[in-house]
C-alpha cells in the first residue's frame, strides 16, 4: 500500500505563486509515475501534470503549460508542483496520484491511477 500526503495549499492573489508537495510512503521500493489532478466545485477531476519515475519526462494540461512545473526528488519520496502566475480559474482541490510504472509517463485520466492523496485546497483571489 502507498500513502500520499499533499501539503502547501492556501490562499493567494492572482499572479502569485504556490508550491505543493506530495510525500509518498509505503512501497517506496517500487517505481511510480506520479501526477497532479485538480477538482473545482461542481466539476470533474481534471488532469494537471504527470512525471515519469526518473523525472526526465513530464506532460502538462494546456491550461497550465508554461505556468506550472512538476518535479520529484526520489531520495525524499516527494513530488512537487510549482505553480506560478496563478489565475482565479486555478482554484480547486489539488490531488496527488501514483501508479506503479517503471518507464514512461502516467496516464492523463484519473482512472489510470491506483493511489490518491486526500487533496489540498488552492484558492486564487482576483
Amino acid at each position: 500500500q502507498v500513502q500520499l500526503v499533499e501539503s502547501g495549499g492556501g490562499l493567494v492573489q492572482a499572479g502569485g505563486s504556490l508550491r505543493l508537495s506530495c510525500a509518498h510512503s509505503g512501497r517506496t521500493s517500487s517505481m511510480y509515475a506520479m501526477a497532479w489532478f485538480r477538482q473545482a466545485p461542481g466539476k470533474e477531476r481534471e488532469f494537471v501534470t504527470t512525471i515519469n519515475y526518473s523525472g526526465g519526462s513530464t506532460d502538462y494540461a494546456d491550461s497550465v503549460k508554461g505556468r506550472f512545473t512538476i518535479s520529484r526528488d526520489n531520495a525524499k519520496n516527494t513530488v512537487y508542483l510549482q505553480m506560478n502566475s496563478l489565475k482565479p480559474e486555478d482554484t480547486a482541490v489539488y490531488y496527488c496520484a501514483a501508479v506503479p510504472k517503471a518507464w514512461g509517463l502516467g496516464p492523463t485520466t484519473a482512472r489510470g491511477y491506483d493511489y490518491w492523496g486526500q487533496g489540498t485546497q488552492v484558492t486564487v483571489s482576483s
